[in-house]
This record gives structure tokens, C-alpha cells and sequence, in this order.
């Protein structure tokens, strides 16, 4: 079984490699940000409060999550092209500081990780999900270079962007992450530290 683990903060490219990882060595992509994207959006369009724990745990015993051919699936629904803006985001960063929010989660990432070979993505993976992955990496750059790499995609896609706007909303997820007490953002011990900033997707994948 080889289970590769890529943790750190967004913006760092952790899906662009780790999808390029998982077709290149023929393993099964698995999103972890994905689902506590998907449950944030499900929390903001039914008035979820994550402040609200009864009402998290309701949501989350009436939730099914999956992916099909790469595609995120909430209750049925392919949300893939609803969970990657900044309100989400946030929205996701609020949620996952529940315990049982985490716990979920992670009961579905390590059932996947059991069962097939993975490259999986997310911030506590190779720390807290899966610590006896075979292979471990912690990708990080700078708050600058992300904050420009997420501007240029979003108008790349032909949405409106605001840089500044985008670079405080990256600090802000920084801290929530890094400060959680559940599973914080934090780099395993035997995780191979990689910068991004400076490096293209191929260089990534070769490092």
C-alpha cells in the first residue's frame, strides 16, 4: 500500500501537484480541503452556525460525502465548481475547528486511505489522518506569491479579484488554521519541507 501525504497552507499548490502525483504514479487523488469545503457550503446555505454544535452534528448525520471520477459530491450534488471561493473558504477554516467536524472527516480519509493506494491532500494529513504514510511532504510559499497565484486565478477564470482583499483573507486562514486547537496546521517531523515560491509544477513533482 503507498499512501502519500501533502499537507500545508492554501494556496501552496497542494492540488495542482498532488493530482499531477496521483496520475503520473497512478494513484487515487483524494481532496480532504474538499470536504470541509463542501460541508461549509452545505452549513452556509442551510444557516449553520458552527458555534452551533447540535445543529453541526444534525447537518452532519444528514450528510454524504464522496468523489466520482475527481469530482466532489455533497448529498448527490457535484459541487466542485461552488467550493473554491474565499467565503467558502472561510467558511470551511470556521467549521473544521469542531471536533466532530474533524473526526468525520478524517473517518472517511482513513477508510479511503485503507483501501487503495492515495496521494491525499489537506493540512493535518501526514500529522493526524495518516501519520504512517509512506511518503510525507509539508508544501508552503509565501503569503505574497499564494495571494498573487489566487488573484491571477480568479481572473484567469473571469471573476472579479481584489488583491488586498485576497491577501488579508489568506493571513486571516493562516492563523485560524495554524491556531485551532483541534489538529492545527503544523508540519510532520518526518515530512519533506518543500517551497514553492520559486519552483513550477514540474520541478515540484520531480523534487
Amino acid at each position: 500500500m503507498l499512501r502519500v501525504a501533502i499537507d500545508g497552507p492554501g494556496g501552496t499548490g497542494k492540488s495542482t501537484i498532488a493530482k499531477a502525483v496521483a496520475s503520473r504514479f497512478g494513484l487515487e487523488y483524494i481532496d480532504t480541503g474538499a470536504m470541509y469545503r463542501a460541508l461549509g457550503l452545505k452549513a452556509l446555505r442551510n444557516g449553520v452556525e458552527a458555534a452551533d454544535e447540535d445543529a453541526v452534528r444534525a447537518m452532519l448525520d444528514d450528510t454524504v460525502i464522496d468523489f466520482v471520477s475527481g469530482q466532489t459530491m455533497l448529498d448527490d450534488e457535484d459541487v466542485s465548481g461552488l467550493i473554491r471561493t474565499n467565503e467558502i473558504s472561510m467558511a470551511a477554516s470556521n467549521i473544521s475547528k469542531l471536533a466532530i467536524v474533524r473526526a468525520k472527516v478524517d473517518e472517511v480519509s482513513r477508510h479511503l486511505a485503507a483501501i487503495k493506494d492515495v496521494v491525499m491532500e489537506g493540512r493535518d494529513i501526514g500529522s493526524t489522518v495518516i501519520p504512517d504514510a509512506e511518503v510525507k511532504i509539508f508544501m508552503t510559499a509565501s503569503p505574497e506569491i499564494r495571494a498573487t497565484r489566487r488573484y491571477e486565478q480568479l481572473l484567469a477564470a473571469g471573476k472579479e479579484a481584489d488583491y488586498d482583499k485576497i491577501f488579508k483573507e489568506i493571513q486571516e486562514r493562516d492563523y485560524q488554521d495554524s491556531h485551532r486547537e483541534v489538529s492545527p496546521l503544523r508540519q510532520a517531523e518526518d515530512a519533506v519541507y518543500l517551497d514553492t515560491s520559486d519552483m513550477s509544477i514540474e520541478e515540484n513533482i520531480d523534487a
